[in-house]
């Protein structure tokens, strides 16, 4: 009776993460896709001193679940990557055909899991505490790019003096484009690149 009750569940657990992935459409689950992987911007750092050699890391988590597509996104410069300064968990959803939002939510007490995603298994989405105002809303171009950017003066930041934040997003198999900067009351920019965005190219 006890390996009946097991197999059953089993069954019932592979029958359940088969529906959770049915019910995000294929264009979801193709940004999500070209989203995940390492990612490096050696390349640029070389070529311009503006910028600095960081690694991205991005990693499928709670795969499950039928609320969204949920990654782990983790940012570190090359020398410290067991310090990563950016930790964040992303939430993909199709709010309407071809638009995809990318909710954006920290983690509480981040460095534990730094290099540890499977950790993050332990936890549960109402853990982590929403970034109102900072998603990243997403639109597909042809079959192989996505754009996308926060909304206009919606993303609060305190960092160096900001009043608020903007993200803009290029993605398509190879790169990612990513640029965020922060802006005073004023509109002035106070932190962020100026010349343009960081160019993170795939590196597995």
């Amino acid at each position: 009776m006890r390996v009946l009750f097991s197999l059953i569940f089993l069954l019932f657990v592979g029958v359940y993460a088969i529906s959770a992935q049915e019910v995000h459409s294929e264009n979801l689950r193709k940004l999500a896709s070209m989203l995940q992987g390492s990612f490096s911007s050696e390349k640029q750092s070389k070529a311009d001193s503006a910028y600095f050699d960081i690694r991205l890391n991005v990693v499928s988590i709670w795969q499950g679940r039928s609320d969204g597509i949920w990654l782990y996104v983790e940012q570190a410069m090359a020398q410290k990557l067991d310090k990563p300064y950016r930790q964040r968990v992303y939430r993909l959803t199709e709010t309407e055909p071809n638009v995809f939002e990318s909710a954006v939510f920290t983690l509480p007490k981040p460095l534990r899991f730094a290099g540890k995603p499977k950790d993050i298994e332990s936890l549960t989405p109402d853990s982590l505490s929403l970034r109102e105002g900072c998603s990243v809303f997403l639109t597909r171009k042809g079959r192989k790019r996505f754009e996308g950017k926060t909304l206009d003066g919606t993303c609060p930041s305190d960092l160096k003096n900001a009043a608020f934040a903007t993200s803009e997003v290029i993605l398509n198999k190879k790169m990612m484009c990513s640029w965020d900067r922060g802006y005073n009351q004023k509109g002035e920019q106070v932190w962020g690149a100026t010349k343009g965005p960081y160019i993170f190219r795939r590196i597995r």
